[in-house]
């Protein structure tokens, strides 16, 4: 592997040295492991979050057929973009994650541009995955409460549940930094363990079982639309919002050992794990359902929870529930860090209104203790108008989607037309890069307007699905910033911004390829 000078490195550069050379001085605490770094991303996609907080979405748009067959679609195509992505975090391990990779990647003239764009696009979509996740998470508490306690399930309670969920995992992240290493190695085991556990319960315990018609080729459309064809590509949001956030394992590098290969190792085994472990959770839950209509319309907002009970009694249904909601915690705790860490970064390079405030780092647990409540307190905002949109997890989630599949495949894009002019990491896909790349880049493309659709008919302010207004706001609020000031400035070698006291220098400069622009040295730093 040869650096951005076109020099062979030494042999044994360590994770500090090649950050340096990407022109960051080392200010987050590297404690990670490939196995933490991994487990990050995993209990990000979390199966037992993104499956079963949009169950009742798919139940809904599609149904049985294309929960399981649209399950292994998207994964598949998934997995290719997980590939591109992770090929590129191998050349370029830094918590910036993909907007640095933009700005490697771009012709000279509009890196800056490109990078700026792609790093607002991943704000929104880790903000709205961040959201999303938690307020799974507050639906599924709130069914369990009801089931327990007889608390009844309104929109105000749920919005109070998901703020408390943002309360609870914004202290885990400022003052829990030890356990939440700690908790996110446990979760990889309670997902695989909750799965297999809730899977088999579900397939030895109930009387009676769905027949495979019906759970491959069963079609349900409750959207109010006419075509069929419509609600199949608009039931794959379930399964396309359950595989986001494995970005994480990219801005997780700077506190990763061996970054440039544990990273995109991480990428990609969080995929593929998850793809089985969704697939088998998927078909134990179709399999097992008593009654369709009545998991539709459960009392406890949650059709998962319903099935449990119909299938395995009241008591047993509610422990595996239990299990389902931890889940869902450890998720939504790994998503607040893996956030908070993307913001911090672009923060650093002053991409965000009041950066000065968003960057600094605690000098006590060395994380970024602002961007922490920062992602929290967005979240909650995104979550808000559930209070007057039944659509709104949906929107929520579609918003993720969106957001973070731009941001995902923009330095593919770029991969692809910079050709040979690339110099790969350790790990890298050889003569399949470009094959991959394109399937890559045409998957996002067509998800991209597909989930901006509408979701039900007739279309009214109680059902519209906000997410190409949120879209919007986020471009046009970067938009005019970029015109009005950003583009004198940001990733500019010429640019120099101070840090607090207790800061490391971080934002530098941006290095061309070689030849493109001699008189810039790779590694000016401020």
């Amino acid at each position: 592997m040869t650096n951005d000078l076109g020099e062979d490195p030494p042999p044994g550069v360590s994770d500090e040295e090649r950050l340096a050379q990407l022109g960051y001085t080392q200010t987050l605490a590297r404690r990670m492991s490939a196995f933490s770094n991994y487990a990050v991303s995993f209990t990000i996609i979390s199966v037992l979050s993104g499956c079963l907080t949009l169950y009742l979405f798919g139940m809904n748009t599609g149904g049985p057929a294309v929960i399981t067959w649209g399950w292994v679609g998207v994964g598949l195509m998934t997995l290719f973009v997980g590939l591109a992505m992770a090929e590129i975090c191998s050349a370029y391990p830094t918590s910036a994650g993909l907007y640095f990779w933009a700005h490697r990647l771009a012709p000279p003239r509009t890196a800056a541009a490109w990078a700026w764009f792609t790093g607002w696009f991943n704000v929104l979509g880790q903000v709205a995955v961040t959201a999303g996740i938690d307020f799974g998470a507050a639906s599924f508490l709130g069914a369990y409460l009801n089931l327990q306690f007889g608390f009844g399930v309104t929109p105000t309670r749920t919005i109070l549940l998901f703020a408390a969920i943002l309360l609870l995992h914004g202290l885990l992240n400022t003052f829990g930094v030890r356990i939440v290493a700690i908790l996110n190695g446990v979760s990889v085991w309670w997902h695989v363990i909750g799965v297999a556990v809730i899977v088999g319960a579900l397939t030895f315990v109930p009387d009676s079982h769905r027949s495979a018609s019906f759970v491959f080729t069963e079609f349900v459309n409750n959207t109010g639309w006419g075509s069929g064809f419509y609600v199949v590509m608009i039931g794959l949001l379930m399964a396309q919002y359950t595989f986001t956030g494995y970005d994480a394992s990219a801005h997780m590098t700077e506190e990763t050992h061996d970054a440039a290969t544990a990273g995109p190792r991480g990428i990609v085994q969080s995929i593929w794990t998850s793809w089985i472990a969704g697939f088998v959770l998927l078909l134990g839950f179709t399999f097992a359902i008593q009654s369709y209509d009545g998991a539709l319309n459960s009392p406890t907002g949650a059709p998962p929870a319903q099935i449990l009970l119909d299938a395995l009694g009241a008591t047993a249904g509610k422990l595996l529930l239990l299990i389902v909601i931890g889940a869902q915690l450890f998720c939504g705790m790994a998503s607040v860090t893996a956030n908070s860490r993307m913001i911090y970064a672009f923060s650093r390079d002053g991409a965000l209104p009041f950066s000065h405030v968003w960057h600094t780092v605690s000098p006590r647990t060395r994380t970024p203790v602002a961007a922490v409540w920062l992602a929290a307190a967005g979240a909650l905002a995104l979550g808000l108008p559930y209070l007057i949109n039944v659509t709104a997890y949906a929107a929520v989630t579609s918003i993720a989607v969106i957001g973070l599949y731009i941001a995902y495949v923009i330095p593919t894009l770029l991969r692809l037309l910079r050709g040979d002019d690339f110099t790969p990491g350790p790990w890298h896909l050889g003569r399949w890069s470009r094959p991959i790349g394109i399937v890559a880049v045409v998957w996002v493309l067509i998800i991209t307007v597909l989930f901006m659709l509408p979701q039900l008919s007739p279309v009214t302010w109680e059902t519209f699905n906000y997410a190409p207004v949120a879209v919007l706001v986020v471009l046009g609020f970067a938009t005019a910033w970029w015109l009005a000031s950003a583009r004198h400035w940001f990733l500019a070698p010429d640019h120099r911004r101070t840090t607090a006291p207790d800061e490391s220098p971080g934002p530098i400069a941006r290095t061309d390829p070689p030849g493109e622009s001699p008189e810039e040295s790779p590694k000016e730093s401020v």
